[in-house]
């Protein structure tokens, strides 16, 4: 069977944004609530968004270093979002939500300083995916920037999310190099934070599908 890459859009912040995702054929939006971010959304809007999706498209929900009740409250609004941790959790904080909610969750590892032993991925027993980047450890990303996509040939673990300034015109290449199980975008389908350009969105997921295409042998 030919691999689909899965693609999740990240800083949704409206209703339109979510429902093109959704009819583009997402597999997953995002949501942040970091409140110093650009594209952050308060609980009850997500809460607002997640009621106009359709049940088949994963719910994602980025944290950075924020207290254990304000996660889950979140959670308790938005049921069965996957909770994305961008800080320096440790493997024992994102564990104890695991233990109280039984979603796996996705740990976000900045590539900045370079890939990490593999016994920290080990520690991170209930992780149902990690997600790479092109920010340090501990920060959070939509940065923009494209890391080395090289330093992902030793990692053989968990399912894989590649982020870090992916964009129509890279991501095929992207896919192509690392055959990822998933892509995450956000900037590179922007008009401005929080607010998605439906042009560069329809663009960035016909390179996407046209990548996975051509590693499956059907396109050219």
């Amino acid at each position: 069977m030919a691999h689909r890459t899965r693609i999740k859009i990240c800083g949704i912040t409206r209703p339109q944004d979510a429902l093109l995702s959704e009819q583009l054929g997402a597999d997953a939006v995002g949501f942040v609530f970091v409140h110093e971010s650009q594209r952050y959304v308060k609980p009850e809007t997500a809460h607002e968004l997640d009621q106009l999706l359709a049940p088949f498209i994963s719910r994602v929900g980025l944290f950075l270093d924020q207290p254990q009740d304000e996660i889950e409250t979140v959670l308790q609004l938005v049921p069965n979002m996957v909770p994305q941790f961008h800080g320096k959790e440790s493997p024992e904080q994102c564990e104890r939500l695991f233990d109280r909610f039984r979603i796996p969750y996705i740990k976000a590892i900045g590539l900045g300083s370079g890939m990490p032993l593999k016994a920290i991925f080990d520690e991170y027993e209930n992780a149902g995916a990690f997600l790479f980047d092109s920010n340090e450890p501990g920060e959070l990303g939509g940065t923009g920037h494209v890391f080395d996509w090289r330093k992902l040939d030793s990692y053989t673990g968990k399912p894989m999310i590649l982020a870090g300034g992916l964009h129509q015109e890279n991501v095929a290449s992207a896919i192509q190099q690392t055959r990822p199980y998933a892509i995450d975008v956000s900037s590179g389908v922007e008009a401005s934070k929080g607010m998605k350009d439906a042009v560069a969105m329809r663009a960035f997921f016909d390179a996407a599908r046209h990548a996975d295409a051509v590693a499956a042998g059907v396109a050219d």
